[in-house]
């Protein structure tokens, strides 16, 4: 076979096989550069190399090491068929439980590939278990004895709502590509940023850590109320002193429950696993045995009868027959009940006035499915706390203002209840979706398995708490289903009154369960925290990114576990159910807010393959979940908020700067193209007119800035919140100095962090520093958000530059573009003795020299920079002058009423000086008086002449002001400073004398500045920044190194000098 090789018309013969490898390198051609000499090349010959190709060069060219092997073409782009294996055989298993267990097996041996799961047994039974869970054994029935039935229906389908429309969008995520370990926070981080993903990461962990404190609670509340009540540590000597002992009990077994727990975990969570199946068949078969008692109440109600006192219901706590007397041996007397409410057992003791007055009755509790029982469940009835349970529809005599005794024996409501609380204590057992999402790494197909296995376990849920309610309503009587501790039944688990064959079914089967749930919270939570602490997004947590040498989290399980201890001495199981109901709830607000982004935004990889989702689902799962939020608890809404608020704006100000590629970027990315379409391709208003400041800053050797003080005077500036753009240009090619253009701006990126410069930076390869910053003033910005003042330092050495080129740069390129683009141009003198952010000047002066009207740049930049804590305590002064012949005191008064309206504070003086020595400036440019006798008209101004101010450069008067043009192109009223032999302008009140030679002009141009110097070395020498006019360029080029002489005199002995060119335009009004 013959081909085209790297010679111009030679012929490779490429017939022999790498006899190593077995591959022919037919399927490549040697690359045509450099081309070879010689006229025919046949054949090859293979260098020794322990690798494939590396040695193939072609015999009998001169230049065949020249040649671009195909290792090196692969060492830089690999080959398709590298890459799609990789791809094909991607995996990213969590370092979770399964692996460590491995890893502590194995001890370095062969690790075998983890088993993967189906949606059944990855995603839904997971779900399932998450979701059913301690709510649903201990309040659910509690919640519907309160809210009814109807009014339960619709808390449970609102929260189960919230969470379906959470899992659409958590399906669509999850399948936009391969999740890995993190569950809900890397959906959340990488589709929204890291801010949002480690605020609401963190409030995600809080959540399941709270979650792992309520569970713990549940479970020491089956142990202490209903399998062991003697273990009780603290005994209550009345019944007005139980619920606090109840707490103390709680905190107690609590904590040390909470102990094994978090040792067990620590041990080897592989102990955990193993009981998963246990503790899942609890749960399953706890709600079989609900609906298996609910079938048999239908024909054959369980026997727990209800003793009621009136209508009141009573304790079965202290007896055991529900009637006022008993016949023993030939003699009636007072029952045991009787004695609760009597002084003695005799018929002839004192009773309470209520025991008297109403009789003994004794009902069923759970009268069953076909007793018709749901009609007078159907609707709510809120109780206060310490009110007694009562049925409704039986007499009851109730002596006048009689008050209660809390010692007596009836079932007292423990809390305050209206539908918002039960919200908040409700939603915890819809939680628990994330399930499925955080296994992806186990998964056969997780783009399959999580949609289908989330949201049928959801379904399946939702369809048992939504019968659960109304069967509950239909089976138990009201007061038992009010009756949170099943105090009425002996003391029974309400739900276990109704389960066949018998309460204890559920009672040990919700033990288990909600110990199997406390011991997965301590166990995933820990690691959740881990994650984040990895991402390295929240500096002070990476200590938790550490843990034992197989990766558990050590670290992060103490701080769990001492978490999970508040939660624990809060003791309440109702009052900590609503704060991880926050947590939850903000973290599927933020998944619901992801998924409607990314819909919005389009972004080109946002291609989930879950098609079932729409961004109004999305934004309404959303604003249901904040609409619960504040349902729940406001209070609770408000501090989440804020908890997470703090933890975004911590992550923004400190965080490590991660690029993941999220929807808030894309989002910020629609925002900046629609306001820069927006943004008006002219001028601003007057008032809105900010500095936007192009800073060209200069390189060394090491590509290291010159001058930072440029940069810190540049934070300084910053009051006007403007744009910033540090430049610098760089002389050469573009392919061979683009390293050095990297480094550069490497280099001021960091510099403008370290003097926090919120800006953009710009790095431009010319061949000549001249084109280069022309480049940079021309082109920097886009749109309507360029700059208009370029900040850059006086070329301090320009003197000595043996061609020129320094102050020709500075006056052809800086001072000239600047003026014909109607550019501010301010240049700072001696930056290296401006002062840095840290610095501080207790006292002094900003002085400015005002003596041609600029348009009011001179007063806005003080006031800019007084914004600053370094100038902050300088005072402002400014100073202009007149002519021997002129009303200094009126002038005074004048300036000082036109800063008065310009809200700025500052002195005024007024320097006398003859004609000849400032014969350099026009006296007519500056503040004149026929301008300064205007501004007091201006209050009353008309329409016309109001919108005069946003022209360029109108004077005060009405008068033409100097303009940059002005300068350059002839006109009758100009700058006299134009460095020409033309005639300068001439002031109306000055008579007109005849043009000076070109050496007399220049020689009356310096004795200006000589003498202007010296006024203002003698005012401002102490001053701590001086502020100066700065004329415009010469027409005539000849004149131009006379020109930097003449700026070099004016500013002698001055320690801080900013030279200060107006744009053309105002940019400082009187008008608010």
């Amino acid at each position: 076979r013959r081909g085209r090789g790297p010679c111009p018309a030679a012929v490779v013969d490429v017939g022999e096989q790498d006899q190593t490898s077995g591959r022919s390198p037919h399927s490549w051609a040697p690359r045509r550069d450099p081309p070879c000499p010689v006229g025919r090349v046949v054949g090859w010959h293979r260098k020794k190399s322990p690798r494939p190709w590396a040695g193939w060069v072609p015999r009998d060219c001169p230049h065949g090491s020249e040649l671009r092997s195909p290792q090196e073409e692969m060492d830089t782009s690999p080959m398709v068929s590298s890459l799609l294996s990789g791809l094909a055989n991607y995996t990213n298993l969590p370092q979770g439980s399964r692996e460590h267990e491995e890893a502590e097996n194995n001890d370095g041996g062969k690790k075998k590939p983890a088993p993967r799961m189906g949606t059944f047994m990855g995603v839904y039974l997971p779900c399932l278990q998450n979701i059913f869970g301690v709510i649903l054994f201990l309040r659910l029935t509690w919640v519907v004895g309160i809210a009814g039935i109807m009014e339960s229906f619709c808390m449970v389908f609102l929260c189960c709502s919230c969470t379906m429309l959470t899992a659409i969008s958590m399906s669509a995520i999850a399948t936009n590509g391969v999740v890995p370990a993190g569950g809900s926070y890397y959906m959340i981080s990488r589709s929204l940023g890291p801010e949002f993903g480690g605020a609401v990461g963190l409030c995600f962990y809080l959540g399941t850590t709270f979650a792992g404190a309520m569970y713990i609670l549940g479970t020491i509340e089956i142990l202490l109320a209903y399998i062991f009540p003697a273990m009780a540590i603290f005994k209550a000597e009345d019944a007005s002193g139980e619920a606090a002992a109840m707490l103390n009990n709680m905190r107690v077994y609590g904590t040390c429950v909470l102990t094994c727990m978090a040792t067990v975990v620590f041990v080897g969570v592989k102990y955990v696993n193993k009981f998963a199946l246990v503790f899942l068949g609890c749960v399953i078969l706890s709600i079989l045995a609900i609906y298996a008692g609910v079938i048999k109440s239908a024909f054959d109600p369980p026997s727990f009868p209800i003793c009621l006192l009136g209508n009141r219901t009573l304790s079965r706590h202290g007896f055991d027959l529900c009637t006022k007397m008993v016949v023993e041996g030939n003699e009636t007397v007072g029952s045991k009940l009787w004695e609760l409410f009597c002084t003695s057992r005799f018929l002839n003791a004192t009773c309470d006035e209520y025991f008297t007055m109403n009789n003994v009755t004794e009902i069923e509790g759970i009268p069953g499915a076909a007793s018709g029982l749901i009609q007078e469940n159907l609707w709510s009835s809120y109780l206060t706390k310490g009110v007694i349970v009562e049925k409704r529809g039986l007499p009851s005599v109730s002596p006048p203002d009689t008050p209660v005794d809390m010692d007596q024996p009836y079932v007292f409501s423990d809390m305050t209840s209206y539908f918002t609380l039960l919200v908040g204590i409700y939603f915890p057992s819809v939680t628990g979706i994330m399930a499925g999402s955080n296994r992806s790494g186990d998964l056969r197909d997780a783009q399959k398995s999580i949609p289908t296995g989330t949201i049928l376990a959801i379904a399946t849920t939702s369809a048992v708490y939504i019968s659960s309610v109304v069967l509950f309503g239909a089976c138990i009587e009201g007061v038992v289903l009010r009756d949170k501790f099943g105090e009425a039944v002996n003391g029974n688990l309400v739900v276990g009154t109704l389960a066949w064959p018998s309460p204890w079914v559920i009672v040990i089967g919700s033990f288990f369960s909600t110990c199997g749930a406390g011991l997965q919270s301590l166990t995933g939570a820990p690691r959740l925290l881990q994650a984040i602490s990895r991402d390295g997004i929240v500096p002070f947590l990476r200590v938790f990114g550490h843990g034992k040498a197989n990766g558990e989290p050590t670290w992060a399980l103490l701080l769990t576990a001492c978490i999970c201890e508040i939660g624990i001495l809060i003791a309440s199981l109702d009052e900590v159910a609503p704060i991880l109901s926050m947590f939850f709830l903000m973290c599927y607000m933020f998944v619901n807010l992801a998924c409607a982004v990314q819909t919005l935004l389009r972004t080109p990889n946002w291609r989930p393959r879950f098609r079932y989702y729409h961004w109004t689902l999305s934004f309404l799962g959303m604003s249901l979940c904040l609409a619960l939020m504040f349902i729940c608890s406001w209070y609770y809404a408000l501090v989440a908020m804020l908890i997470a608020g703090l933890i975004y704006k911590y992550i923004e100000y400190r965080g490590a700067e991660k690029e993941w590629g999220d929807g808030i970027r894309g989002l910020s990315l629609s925002a900046a193209r629609y306001a820069l379409l927006r943004l008006e391709e002219g001028p601003p208003h007057t008032k809105n007119w900010r500095p936007q400041l192009l800073v060209l800053v200069r390189g060394d050797q090491e590509q290291n800035v010159v001058h930072p003080q440029l940069l810190s005077f540049t934070s300084q500036l910053k009051a006007g919140k403007g744009l910033t753009i540090v430049a610098s240009v760089l002389e050469g090619t573009f392919l061979d100095n683009h390293p050095q253009a990297q480094r550069a701006e490497e280099s001021i990126r960091r510099l403008m962090e370290a003097e926090k410069v919120k800006g953009f930076c710009q790095v431009v390869i010319s061949s000549n520093l001249r084109d280069g910053m022309s480049h940079l003033i021309q082109s920097s910005g886009l749109g309507g958000l360029q700059h208009n003042t370029v900040l850059v330092g006086w070329p301090r050495s320009w003197r000595q530059k043996e061609d020129h080129q320094t102050w020709r740069n500075f006056i052809g390129t800086l001072v000239r573009e600047t003026t014909a683009g109607h550019l501010a141009l301010l240049v700072a003198k001696n930056v290296a003795m401006f002062p840095g952010n840290q610095e501080r000047f207790s006292e002094g002066h900003i002085d400015v020299w005002w003596i041609v009207h600029d348009g009011g740049m001179l007063m806005l930049l003080p006031f800019l920079l007084r914004h600053h804590k370094v100038w902050r305590k300088c005072k402002m002064r400014i100073f202009t002058v007149a002519q021997m012949d002129d009303n200094s005191i009126q002038m005074k008064k004048d300036l000082t009423t036109f800063l008065y309206h310009l809200r700025i504070t500052a002195e005024v003086e007024v320097v006398e000086m003859h004609e000849s020595d400032i014969s350099a400036y026009t006296y007519e440019k500056t503040l004149v008086m026929e301008q300064r006798s205007q501004i007091l008209k201006q209050m009353h101004l008309t329409k016309n002449e109001r919108e005069r101010e946003v022209r360029p450069q109108d004077s005060l008067g009405g008068t033409r002001s100097q303009s940059p043009g002005d300068e350059v192109e002839t006109a009758p009223e100009k700058v006299h400073l134009t460095w020409t032999k033309e005639k300068p302008a001439v002031p109306r009140s000055v008579p007109t004398r005849a043009v000076a030679p070109r050496n007399q002009s220049n020689v009356r141009r310096m004795h200006t500045a000589v003498k202007l110097n010296e006024v203002i070395v003698k005012k401002s020498q102490d001053a701590k920044l001086v502020l100066l006019n700065m004329p415009g360029p010469p027409r005539n080029r000849k004149g131009d190194e006379n020109y930097m002489e003449f700026l070099e005199v004016l500013t002698e002995h001055l320690d801080r000098v900013l030279l200060v060119r107006g744009g053309g335009r105002e940019v400082i009004t009187i008008y608010s």
